[in-house]
């Protein structure tokens, strides 16, 4: 939740940051004319209030006085005052509530405040690329897609996953199964090499959780409810890791806080029927080992990029190229002030249904500021600056499903076998080359 006293602070600055986000000129001097209506009223509500219960506070205690005193008379009149005192905050605190609520429901659904740094634009075609790692392999023969490659090794099974879970479930068995958990292992241990603290968490999270997150009320729709509860399939590790401390004050001593968490995640991938369906891609079920901080605020964007290369140290263990990619103002996620895209190189999967070879994401890293950690309630208490809200971070430390595809694709060889990347081979039990049985 963006923090309305910035709004109030400086309109102009919101303004064009509702621009930005990909908000006509209406609508955002709408918002931003509401949200400085809605704050002006909820003062003068405030003010109002507070000035009846001083009020109310010093009649009570006249009466108390008065009683003392034995002057019961002046202290009943006092205590009808007292009454009309208590009528008033009762009128005036049930439209106060009315212009709360919806002052926090216009707040709670705004997407977070843009980096001054992040490039203005409007969908992912005005991305930046920032920097890419690693050769292109030259193959002397046409390279497959990883479904392709799976299904030939009899390692992949989409057709009875349908029929069983229906679409976008598959089986992974065998080797392949092996591979998976291997790439696992492999990115918990080197992030926790890199100072990460490994979390299991729940896989189930109430509805205040997600709000805290910022997933609710906006992106209730992309999750899966557990019918007749008051719970939701997680569809990262970020909601639970995140809200670790929410409703907590956060001793600083502890800042910067790293943790690591490997889960399955669920998505309904509402919306999104008819892209990228074939194959591992954009599954309903995959696993991940994603990546969390609580920072300083000013430590923030400085350790955007340590979690930025964090993840891509993971493929360049790999050695499978990637690009990063700064994601523009237009394609920012409603939680995040900046945001880094790992796009790994995938040969053998299709770009828009004809060529061969396509970049796809398979990292996100985003700074989200104190956009979630308002909502969540997650304080510390600065020695210089007393009480502020802690930064947080999160980012795929790598999507497990979308490695594999890149393993598969990259290490293919041509007799359809998959050499296995060296720092997995002790993961693999000493296995090096994937076979069909």
């Amino acid at each position: 939740m963006i923090d309305w006293r910035r709004v109030v602070a400086n309109p102009e600055s919101f303004q064009k940051a509702l621009l930005a986000r990909g908000y006509s000129d209406s609508e955002s001097l709408n918002i931003c004319q509401k949200i400085l209506k809605l704050s002006e009223e909820r003062s003068k509500g405030q003010l109002q209030l507070n000035a009846l219960q001083a009020e109310r506070n010093k009649v009570s205690e006249n009466v108390g006085q008065l009683m003392k005193q034995g002057k019961k008379a002046e202290a009943e009149d006092l205590k009808a005052r007292a009454k009309e005192v208590g009528d008033q905050m009762n009128v005036i605190n049930s439209e106060f509530e009315k212009i709360d609520q919806s002052f926090k429901e216009t707040l709670e659904v705004i997407a977070n405040w843009i980096h001054e740094s992040v490039p203005v634009g409007k969908s992912a075609h005005q991305n930046k690329e920032v920097r890419a790692w690693g050769e292109k392999k030259n193959f002397n023969f046409q390279p497959k897609a990883h479904d392709e490659l799976g299904e030939a090794l009899g390692l992949l099974d989409f057709e009875r996953a349908a029929k069983i879970s229906g679409a976008r479930f598959t089986f992974i068995r065998g080797a392949l199964a092996q591979l998976e958990r291997a790439l696992v292992n492999f990115m918990l241990d080197h992030h926790r090499r890199k100072g990460y603290e490994e979390i299991i968490p729940p896989y189930m999270v109430s509805a205040q959780t997600f709000y805290g997150i910022g997933q609710f009320p906006k992106f209730k729709e992309d999750v899966f409810k557990i019918e007749n509860d008051d719970k939701y399939l997680i569809p990262t590790a970020e909601v639970p890791v995140t809200s670790l401390f929410a409703d907590e004050m956060v001793p600083e001593e502890i800042l910067p806080k790293y943790f690591m968490a490997f889960s399955p995640c669920f998505r309904s991938e509402a919306g999104s029927y008819g892209k990228d369906t074939k194959g591992l891609i954009r599954q309903h079920q995959f696993h991940k080992v994603e990546l969390v901080k609580l920072v300083a605020p000013e430590e923030s964007l400085n350790e955007l990029e340590k979690m930025t290369a964090d993840a891509e140290s993971i493929l360049q263990a790999l050695n499978i190229p990637y690009r990063v990619m700064l994601l523009c103002s237009g394609d920012t996620g409603n939680n995040a002030q900046k945001t880094y895209d790992i796009e790994v190189w995938l040969p053998g999967s299709l770009f828009e249904g004809s060529q061969r070879g396509c970049y796809r994401e398979i990292s996100s890293c985003s700074d989200c500021s104190d956009y979630q950690a308002r909502r969540s309630k997650i304080r510390y208490k600065s020695k210089e600056k007393g009480t502020r809200f802690v930064h947080t971070l999160n980012g795929s430390g790598l999507a497990v499903g979308r490695t594999l595809i890149a393993v598969l694709e990259n290490y293919q060889q041509e007799d359809g076998s998959i050499k296995v990347p060296e720092v997995l081979i002790p993961y693999m039990g000493g296995v090096d080359v994937i076979r069909k049985k």
